[in-house]
């Protein structure tokens, strides 16, 4: 198949804006890592990618390259590269309903889209219809609020003291990852952690949470978009930050093991299978204590743990999501070989000689792109074992070399 592939952080989605370094290594890093397989699997593929990015000649290895320069270009250009190729894959946030807009338009082109139906993905993006769906259907969630932002923190307050018990959860209503959110331990941290929100999305709702003690995972799963199969618990490792600073997702462990795992597994897997709409890559987002699996939220597209996934899983798994979607085929059940560790590393810009020694290090997923509006960049560095020691052993060489080259 001629696949056409868009990510919106690398692939124009801050045209003429400045690029966020941190998200840029995350979404590079999926990408760099789908592409790769659906090269593969026999598969032709395209990108957009934005200017700044392409100048670079980055580590991708595509059939064709589109670049993007201004704001606006994305949407007409996927229109038009749509119609000639076979297949489309949308790598988006939900944000602002991204997502949701580029895949819906991906589907009026007439070709295959590779990812969940767009009515999926707005039931999903929007937390507080998805908590009540949740709930509905008998899924264990943390305690959740859904209140305006534009009421007076006063009212916010007296919804707090009836309803949660502090530290409490405030993010936006339909955001991606850590964004917007802060852990507000007393009254007196509120009004910034409605800032961070504020800041993050123009969504009139915000969601409140109980907070949950307990080890933040993912689960990934593919979906026919009527059967789902589990491929991998992944840890999460999360700073969760208070509202005086920015929480932040830094990297992970796939697979990861946990006593709930099966639990985890089994939920994930419902979830999913309740939803219309939800097929190909999914993921699942859960708090898990002690006995408890709790639902945390449902992602309808890639995430970053793919970066690991794709390393050691037994099949190729974006052939296993055209399989799915275009074939309505499952992955027979299989375990995972060995572990992947990746993690994100912040350091300052360097110099474009400097990133061409970088981009093609073992290791280095996503290189440090020097681009000249940050003041700091970010790469994603991967180490892989036949255990989890192993792995992380190997990322600490893979960080290694990449900050000797740097220094």
């Amino acid at each position: 198949m001629k696949i056409l592939v868009y990510e919106h952080v690398s692939g124009g989605g801050y045209a003429e804006k400045s690029i966020p370094s941190s998200v840029l290594s995350e979404g590079f890093g999926m990408l760099r890592s789908v592409v790769a397989d659906f090269k593969a699997a026999g598969h032709e593929v395209t990108v957009l990618l934005d200017e700044r990015l392409s100048k670079l000649n980055p580590p991708i290895d595509v059939q064709c390259t589109v670049p993007i320069h201004y704001q606006g270009e994305t949407e007409k250009f996927l229109s038009v590269i749509a119609k000639i190729n076979d297949a489309t894959y949308i790598i988006a946030p939900e944000t602002g309903q991204t997502l949701q807009r580029l895949v819906e338009l991906a589907e009026k082109s007439g070709k295959t889209s590779l990812n969940c139906e767009f009515k999926a993905i707005k039931l999903v993006a929007d937390k507080a219809v998805l908590y009540e769906e949740l709930r509905k259907n008998g899924f264990l969630t943390p305690k959740t609020l859904v209140l305006k932002i534009g009421d007076s923190v006063a009212q916010i307050k007296k919804s707090f003291k009836t309803e949660l018990n502090y530290p409490i959860v405030v993010k936006p209503a339909d955001g991606v990852g850590c964004g917007g959110l802060s852990i507000v331990k007393e009254e007196t941290q509120l009004q910034k952690a409605l800032g961070k929100v504020k800041a993050e999305t123009k969504n009139p709702c915000f969601i409140a949470q109980q907070f949950i003690e307990g080890e933040s995972v993912s689960v990934s799963l593919l979906s026919t978009g009527k059967k789902a199969r589990a491929l991998s618990l992944n840890k999460q490792n999360i700073v969760f930050a208070g509202s005086d600073a920015t929480s932040s997702y830094q990297g992970g462990i796939v697979p990861f093991d946990h006593h709930l795992k099966k639990r985890a597994f089994e939920v994930a897997e419902k979830i999913v299978e309740s939803i219309p709409g939800l097929k190909g890559y999914v993921g699942v987002d859960f708090m898990l204590t002690k006995l408890e699996a709790y639902v945390v939220d449902v992602n309808p597209r890639l995430t970053t743990s793919y970066v690991g996934l794709s390393r050691v899983a037994n099949f190729n798994v974006a052939e296993g999501i055209v399989n799915t979607v275009a074939k309505g085929k499952l992955p027979a059940q299989q375990e995972n070989r060995g572990t992947a560790c990746f993690s994100k590393i912040e350091m300052p810009v360097p110099t474009i000689g400097v990133f061409k020694k970088t981009a093609d290090l073992d290791g280095v997923v996503s290189p440090p792109f020097p681009l000249k509006d940050n003041i700091q960049t970010s790469a994603l560095v991967i180490g892989e074992g036949a255990t989890a020691e192993e792995a992380l052993l190997r990322l600490e060489e893979a960080k290694k070399n990449l900050l000797t080259i740097l220094s």
